[in-house]
């Protein structure tokens, strides 16, 4: 890819040095009346008030990046709500009410589309080809540049051959990619692929992106974890932090994220340290904590990279941790042919 397509990303990046990307869209979603089982992205246009005052709790508390609200904006899961004829109208509006937010603000933010995964599982665990992954993910892009997003960002990823398909849809668009995955899985995604894998990866995608990293995940020392295994396995490469909002506890069916806007200062200048140079929240993560996480990035001054046992000790403990003996028994090698039904960000 040509400086011409990443310069605005890539000036602000230069300029600030690291950027703030936003917190949890689910979450909040539904303090404001999202029901369980809801499309979010119908809200685009039934409920696009509600959608501007979530991006601008966030543009407001200090965020440089806006994602869209998107994520399951491909024909695949608007299927379920009856809305799969609905692809490019919901994701170019999605991107509108983003830029409106963030034009508002009068400094620069970005506007990144948000690309979840289909739900979809790939041949041959499911009916999935790679070329109807390539058709899905293509219709919701050219949805997302009718509105004008700044970025087509592909997250909360598990399955090589998905992240294979996001790429090569975003091939030739002229936008600037950026792909994270979620290891949630004993230090993997679900599909096998590691944070190291992740970062072997990039070259092998079609379009190659400007950043990659990882989101959402379980805990948020299991991402840092993470990130730092990243940035060992490729120093030279930009890498995105958005994690869950602390620890996860479970009470009684719920699953809650207790993080302090304080201890996500402290994973944000632990996050910087190992290497990222763009750093959001994900489940949990409230304008509230996103503001701390601003002055935490604001006033950081740089330190030696974080040990695991470091993490553990600011953080908390790791939720699910590697399995050594497993991982000792056979070299990761990226693979996994298929996916499950995926989650929905924050």
């Amino acid at each position: 890819m040509g400086k011409k397509i990443m310069s605005k990303f890539e000036d602000l990046l230069a300029n600030k040095g690291a950027l703030l990307a936003d917190g949890a869209t689910g979450t909040t979603l539904f303090d404001m009346g999202l029901t369980s089982g809801d499309a979010p992205e119908l809200w685009n246009v039934d409920e696009p008030e509600k959608i501007k005052e979530l991006h601008r709790g966030f543009a407001e508390a200090g965020s440089d990046i806006i994602l869209t609200n998107t994520f399951g904006a491909n024909r695949h899961r608007l299927k379920l709500h009856n809305a799969e004829g609905r692809v490019k109208e919901l994701n170019a509006a999605g991107v509108r009410l983003a830029r409106e937010v963030g034009e508002a603000l009068g400094r620069d933010v970005l506007v990144a589309g948000s690309i979840g995964p289909t739900g979809e599982l790939f041949q041959p665990l499911g009916a999935l080809s790679f070329e109807e992954a390539v058709e899905a993910f293509v219709e919701q892009i050219d949805g997302l540049i009718e509105g004008g997003t700044d970025i087509l960002w592909v997250e909360t990823m598990s399955a090589p051959e998905e992240m294979k398909a996001a790429a090569e849809a975003a091939k030739g668009k002229g936008v600037p990619l950026v792909i994270t995955a979620s290891f949630d899985t004993a230090g993997k995604t679900m599909m096998g692929l590691s944070p190291k894998g992740m970062a072997q990866l990039k070259s092998e995608f079609s379009c190659e992106p400007v950043a990659i990293g990882s989101n959402c995940g379980v805990g948020a020392s299991d991402l840092l974890a993470a990130i730092s295994e990243i940035t060992e396995a490729d120093p030279s490469a930009i890498v995105v932090a958005k994690a869950n909002c602390g620890i996860p506890e479970v009470r009684g069916d719920e699953v809650v994220y207790t993080g302090t806007p304080e201890l996500m200062g402290k994973y944000t200048h632990m996050a910087l340290d190992a290497g990222a140079r763009i750093i959001g929240g994900c489940c949990g993560t409230s304008a509230g904590h996103l503001a701390a996480m601003r002055s935490a990035m604001d006033t950081h001054t740089k330190g030696e990279r974080p040990t695991l046992e470091a993490i553990l000790s600011e953080i908390g403990p790791l939720v699910s941790p590697p399995n050594l003996e497993a991982d000792a028994a056979r070299e990761s090698d990226g693979g996994g042919s298929g996916r499950r039904r995926g989650r929905r960000r924050g």
